[in-house]
């Protein structure tokens, strides 16, 4: 009985402390960690960056930083993130990668639907179709001409297996059921370097990555890969490739904020409380426009729906990975 009683008490203990802990959260003693599975300086890290800022006031004041866990197309720092204890301090921040890994990696040290908590949709990055500066073709029709005339001839960089661009390389070559030439990269500004020089033909990358190179008219821009025409000054002339003739292209690299499975139900409640107040700071959208990101509003928001997302993302470039039979294991 004594001992039944001492495992009772301890097992009472266990339980308490970790309530305590909970209704605790966040500790001004602690520091939370913003994993991002990519290198410094690029894009996701960029939006990870400003989302930490703006997570400190309504996480009570707590320091937020980012953990850069990069390579193997984001799964080594998506592990590491699975693996960490949780508690709430450890969060992991993706793109549109937490969708094609399930797909791209046949054999994955994790379970992106199983594995871990959903907190939100931050913001949806559209992507721009250009062309080196020596392309004849002056507009999307043209441009169509031209792919029609030059197959298997035409070359397509990418930042790498996985990328946000070799994605959508593979969708536009699903949509116009041609093949390109894949020319990947590591990292984007190598192929946009080589895009201006006129070693590859096509390039189609994110808004935070060639508004810049389009606005100096460094490269030809032929269209946008959203569902509506933007409004930044640069892209709003540029028609979207769905009413180009591409019906139904709609490709945005989104970005979502994730917790190890188990973190405590309430810790999870106070964390989608911060990033929905983080996402009305007008300081951060600010910054997301200047990034050509769009903040989410809409239902993604809430951890549910955001889940619900992603499983039918995964579906959708499951369908486009399997075809092109690429993979990269």
């Amino acid at each position: 009985m004594k001992t039944l009683l001492k495992l009772s008490l301890a097992a009472t203990a266990v339980i308490t402390a970790f309530g305590a802990q909970a209704q605790e959260f966040p500790s001004k003693d602690k520091t939370v960690t913003l994993v991002v599975p990519y290198a410094a300086g690029g894009p996701t890290d960029r939006v990870a960056r400003d989302l930490a800022e703006a997570l400190r006031k309504p996480l009570g004041g707590v320091s937020v930083v980012v953990d850069n866990a990069a390579g193997a197309g984001s799964t080594i720092g998506t592990a590491k993130a699975a693996r960490a204890t949780p508690d709430g301090y450890t969060l992991l921040l993706n793109n549109v990668s937490m969708s094609t890994m399930p797909t791209m990696y046949r054999k994955l040290a994790f379970n992106v639907v199983n594995d871990f908590e959903y907190l939100g949709i931050i913001n949806d990055v559209p992507m721009t179709l250009i062309a080196k500066p020596s392309m004849a073709a002056n507009n999307y029709k043209e441009l169509s001409t031209w792919i029609n005339q030059n197959k298997g001839k035409i070359n397509l960089g990418n930042a790498g297996l996985g990328s946000a661009s070799h994605l959508c390389g593979l969708m536009f070559q699903s949509a116009l059921q041609i093949d390109m030439t894949p020319v990947p990269y590591k990292g984007t500004a190598p192929a946009i370097t080589d895009l201006i020089g006129g070693q590859i033909d096509l390039l189609c990358d994110q808004t935070t990555n060639t508004t810049s190179q389009i606005e100096g008219k460094k490269v030809k821009a032929y269209a946008v890969t959203t569902a509506k025409r933007l409004t930044t000054p640069a892209l709003k002339d540029l028609p979207t490739l769905a009413e180009s003739g591409l019906k139904d292209f709609n490709v945005t690299i989104w970005h979502g904020v994730y917790a190890p499975k188990g973190t405590p139900a309430d810790v999870l409640k106070k964390l989608n409380e911060a990033i929905k107040a983080a996402l009305k700071d007008p300081e951060f959208i600010k910054k997301q426009e200047g990034l050509g990101a769009v903040v989410a509003t809409d239902k993604r928001i809430e951890p549910a729906e955001h889940k619900k997302f992603v499983q039918a993302e995964i579906d959708k470039w499951g369908a486009v990975i399997k075809a092109a039979g690429t993979y990269a294991d």
